[in-house]
Protein backbone atom coordinates (compact mmCIF):
# COMPACT_ATOMS: atom_id res chain seq x y z
CA UNK A 1 0.00 0.00 0.00
CA UNK A 2 1.57 3.66 -1.16
CA UNK A 3 1.42 6.55 1.00
CA UNK A 4 -1.17 8.28 -1.05
CA UNK A 5 -3.69 5.86 -0.64
CA UNK A 6 -3.70 6.43 2.73
CA UNK A 7 -5.64 9.14 4.06
CA UNK A 8 -5.66 10.63 7.47
CA UNK A 9 -9.26 8.42 8.32
CA UNK A 10 -7.89 5.51 7.10
CA UNK A 11 -4.62 5.74 9.88
CA UNK A 12 -7.00 7.16 12.58
CA UNK A 13 -9.16 4.23 12.16
CA UNK A 14 -6.54 1.80 12.18
CA UNK A 15 -4.56 3.57 15.25
CA UNK A 16 -8.45 3.11 16.81
CA UNK A 17 -8.98 -0.45 16.01
CA UNK A 18 -5.68 -1.06 17.53
CA UNK A 19 -5.95 0.62 20.67
CA UNK A 20 -9.25 -1.09 21.22
CA UNK A 21 -6.83 -4.79 20.68
CA UNK A 22 -4.32 -3.18 23.09
CA UNK A 23 -7.61 -2.72 25.67
CA UNK A 24 -9.06 -6.22 25.32
CA UNK A 25 -5.57 -7.93 25.36
CA UNK A 26 -4.50 -6.38 28.80
CA UNK A 27 -7.92 -6.94 29.77
CA UNK A 28 -7.36 -10.65 28.91
CA UNK A 29 -3.92 -10.66 30.50
CA UNK A 30 -5.57 -9.12 33.59
CA UNK A 31 -7.90 -11.90 34.08
CA UNK A 32 -5.93 -14.34 33.32
CA UNK A 33 -3.24 -12.88 36.07
CA UNK A 34 -6.40 -12.97 38.49
CA UNK A 35 -6.26 -16.25 41.05
CA UNK A 36 -7.97 -20.07 40.05
CA UNK A 37 -11.36 -19.74 41.57
CA UNK A 38 -10.01 -23.64 42.14
CA UNK A 39 -6.83 -22.58 43.89
CA UNK A 40 -9.07 -20.30 46.31
CA UNK A 41 -11.61 -22.94 47.05
CA UNK A 42 -10.06 -26.06 47.76
CA UNK A 43 -6.50 -25.57 50.17
CA UNK A 44 -4.75 -28.44 52.09
CA UNK A 45 -3.30 -28.07 55.24
CA UNK A 46 -2.67 -30.31 58.50
CA UNK A 47 -4.14 -26.54 60.96
CA UNK A 48 -5.95 -23.42 60.70
CA UNK A 49 -3.40 -21.27 60.25
CA UNK A 50 -1.75 -23.75 56.96
CA UNK A 51 -5.28 -23.14 55.78
CA UNK A 52 -5.02 -19.72 55.90
CA UNK A 53 -1.81 -19.05 54.67
CA UNK A 54 -2.68 -21.38 51.20
CA UNK A 55 -5.58 -18.95 50.87
CA UNK A 56 -3.74 -15.72 51.28
CA UNK A 57 -1.08 -16.71 49.12
CA UNK A 58 -4.12 -18.41 46.36
CA UNK A 59 -5.30 -14.98 46.73
CA UNK A 60 -2.49 -12.78 44.83
CA UNK A 61 -3.76 -11.23 41.94
CA UNK A 62 -0.26 -11.46 40.57
CA UNK A 63 0.35 -8.82 37.31
CA UNK A 64 -3.45 -8.39 36.79
CA UNK A 65 -2.81 -4.75 38.67
CA UNK A 66 -0.24 -3.89 35.78
CA UNK A 67 -2.12 -5.07 32.74
CA UNK A 68 -5.57 -3.57 34.05
CA UNK A 69 -3.37 -0.22 34.56
CA UNK A 70 -2.54 -0.62 30.56
CA UNK A 71 -5.91 -1.33 29.36
CA UNK A 72 -6.95 1.77 31.83
CA UNK A 73 -4.02 3.93 30.07
CA UNK A 74 -5.09 2.81 26.67
CA UNK A 75 -9.08 2.85 27.30
CA UNK A 76 -8.24 6.47 28.19
CA UNK A 77 -5.93 7.60 25.27
CA UNK A 78 -8.65 6.09 22.93
CA UNK A 79 -11.62 7.43 24.89
CA UNK A 80 -10.14 11.08 24.81
CA UNK A 81 -8.88 10.75 20.74
CA UNK A 82 -12.42 10.03 20.52
CA UNK A 83 -11.44 6.81 18.70
CA UNK A 84 -14.32 4.18 19.76
CA UNK A 85 -17.40 4.42 17.96
CA UNK A 86 -18.81 1.91 21.45
CA UNK A 87 -16.58 2.11 24.17
CA UNK A 88 -19.41 0.84 26.63
CA UNK A 89 -18.21 -2.37 26.28
CA UNK A 90 -14.78 -2.04 27.37
CA UNK A 91 -15.25 0.38 30.16
CA UNK A 92 -17.52 -2.49 31.85
CA UNK A 93 -15.24 -4.78 31.15
CA UNK A 94 -12.72 -2.43 32.94
CA UNK A 95 -14.89 -1.35 35.70
CA UNK A 96 -15.29 -5.47 36.10
CA UNK A 97 -11.96 -6.72 36.36
CA UNK A 98 -11.33 -3.53 38.63
CA UNK A 99 -13.67 -4.64 40.98
CA UNK A 100 -12.59 -8.19 41.05
CA UNK A 101 -9.01 -7.44 42.02
CA UNK A 102 -10.36 -4.92 44.55
CA UNK A 103 -12.54 -7.72 46.16
CA UNK A 104 -9.38 -10.17 46.05
CA UNK A 105 -6.77 -7.80 47.42
CA UNK A 106 -9.34 -7.21 50.10
CA UNK A 107 -10.15 -10.75 50.85
CA UNK A 108 -6.19 -11.18 50.90
CA UNK A 109 -5.89 -8.66 53.60
CA UNK A 110 -8.40 -10.07 55.72
CA UNK A 111 -6.94 -13.56 55.77
CA UNK A 112 -3.71 -11.79 56.34
CA UNK A 113 -5.59 -10.30 59.41
CA UNK A 114 -6.53 -13.91 60.45
CA UNK A 115 -3.20 -15.07 59.73
CA UNK A 116 -1.92 -12.84 62.71
CA UNK A 117 -4.85 -12.81 65.05
CA UNK A 118 -5.14 -16.64 65.19
CA UNK A 119 -1.76 -17.49 66.71
CA UNK A 120 -2.54 -14.89 69.29
CA UNK A 121 -5.97 -16.65 70.21
CA UNK A 122 -4.77 -20.01 70.44
CA UNK A 123 -2.27 -18.10 72.73
CA UNK A 124 -4.22 -17.06 75.12
CA UNK A 125 -6.83 -20.29 74.95
CA UNK A 126 -4.24 -22.42 76.12
CA UNK A 127 -3.29 -19.67 78.77
CA UNK A 128 -7.01 -19.84 80.10
CA UNK A 129 -6.87 -23.70 79.49
CA UNK A 130 -3.72 -23.72 82.16
CA UNK A 131 -5.41 -21.28 84.55
CA UNK A 132 -8.40 -23.24 84.75
CA UNK A 133 -5.89 -26.45 85.15
CA UNK A 134 -4.09 -24.69 87.93
CA UNK A 135 -7.19 -23.88 89.55
CA UNK A 136 -9.04 -27.31 89.32
CA UNK A 137 -5.56 -28.27 90.68
CA UNK A 138 -5.96 -26.18 93.73
CA UNK A 139 -9.00 -26.81 94.20
CA UNK A 140 -8.48 -30.35 93.90
CA UNK A 141 -5.63 -29.71 96.95
CA UNK A 142 -7.68 -27.96 98.93
CA UNK A 143 -10.73 -30.66 98.95
CA UNK A 144 -7.79 -33.70 99.78
CA UNK A 145 -6.49 -31.09 102.52
CA UNK A 146 -9.66 -30.76 104.18
CA UNK A 147 -10.48 -34.63 104.11
CA UNK A 148 -7.63 -35.50 106.25
CA UNK A 149 -8.55 -33.04 108.42
CA UNK A 150 -11.77 -34.37 108.84
CA UNK A 151 -10.07 -37.77 109.27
Amino acid sequence: MSQSTLDDDELFGEAASEMRADVEDSLAAARESLPDADDVWEVEADNTLGVLNALRSALDVGDAEDHLRDAKKWYTMGERADAFEDAGDLEEAIADVEELVTDIEDAREQVGDLTSTIPQLRSALEDADDDADTDADADTDADADAAEAEA
